[in-house]
């Protein structure tokens, strides 16, 4: 999508030649003024009125509240949204370059307009079943929320991270992640995202593992009648019962058989353990631009699990 590299999330252009130059000089910031140029710098404060102070190299650079985010003048959007940035990077234009008392100058910039641009240029012509970079912002036990482009904010429900059930978010991302989400929906100007037909059907990742291999998995839940272990965010297998074994722990499980008609895989705990670590990266089966359809089970099975994007 030709609009997809200018509207990337906050961060992106920070370290970036063009950038640098821009904010480096007030002649920079000037012809910034000229020619509208989306810039980045990190939020020093938000003060008590809840406007940013930017790090700007040549001069301060103020973001008044009304310039903030899309939203906080209209009240649909918090000033935690504000209060947040403190310590990160933000996108905006350079409106003006005004004097304080003193003759020093300083920058009036507006994070709103760049998302204004984003939102009509980039975020209105997405359609169901697009597939676009997002930067993991904030974890919740509910999602994850994610920056779409400029700061433009969107949330993973927990039910569409991976089809292996997670007890919180933070079993699979962390705040900073870059990943990709796919576009399910509209609602009420809101963009609905989903995540887990990303990371491929029952059959392609099951064809990464082979019956009688012993592997790493985490164990995902203990039922009554077996525990359920997660070999892939995709894919799960289920063990007899142990005493003593929770969610969380990892374990070391061996395959006793890979059953696609059924889409069910038999393991043997080998071990379990406690131990914690980030999640290991996320592995994309699908790596285009565009999906209509995704069916993960495989073409025998009785059970169809699918998702329709329209």
């Amino acid at each position: 999508m030709e609009q997809q590299s200018c509207y990337l999330p906050e961060g992106s252009f920070l370290g970036s030649p063009q950038n640098a130059a821009a904010i480096g000089s007030e002649a920079g910031l000037r012809d910034a003024i000229a020619t509208g140029q989306r810039l980045e710098a990190r939020v020093r404060v938000c003060d008590g009125a809840h406007n940013l102070h930017v790090d700007l190299p040549c001069m301060r650079g103020l973001i008044p509240r009304s310039e903030g985010a899309l939203g906080i003048s209209e009240g649909t959007t918090r000033d935690i949204a504000l209060i947040s940035r403190v310590n990160k990077p933000v996108c905006f234009t350079v409106l003006r370059i005004e004097h304080d008392d003193s003759g020093e100058p300083y920058a009036v910039l507006s994070r709103r307009a760049v998302q204004e641009q984003c939102r009509a240029a980039y975020i209105s012509r997405l359609r169901a079943g697009d597939v676009i970079p997002a930067r993991v912002t904030h974890l919740a036990p509910f999602g994850c929320f994610v920056d779409i482009g400029c700061g433009v904010p969107s949330l993973i429900p927990i039910d569409a991270i991976s089809v292996s059930r997670i007890s919180h978010p933070a079993d699979r991302f962390r705040v900073g992640d870059e990943i990709r989400v796919m576009v399910k929906g509209f609602e009420n100007g809101r963009v609905l995202l989903t995540h887990k037909e990303l990371l491929g059907t029952w059959a392609e990742n099951a064809a990464c593992f082979t019956a009688g291999e012993t592997v790493a998995g985490i164990v995902r839940s203990v039922e009554d009648y077996g525990i359920f272990i997660e070999l892939a965010p995709n894919l799960a297998g289920l063990a007899d019962l142990r005493q003593g074994v929770r969610p969380g722990q990892r374990a070391s499980v061996f395959i006793k058989s890979i059953v696609p008609e059924r889409m069910k895989i038999k393991l043997a705990i080998v071990d379990v353990f406690d131990e914690c670590c980030p999640p290991p990266p996320i592995r994309y089966f699908f790596t285009g631009s565009h999906m209509d359809e995704w069916i993960y089970t495989p073409p025998h099975s009785k059970r169809r699990i699918a998702t329709l994007f329209s």
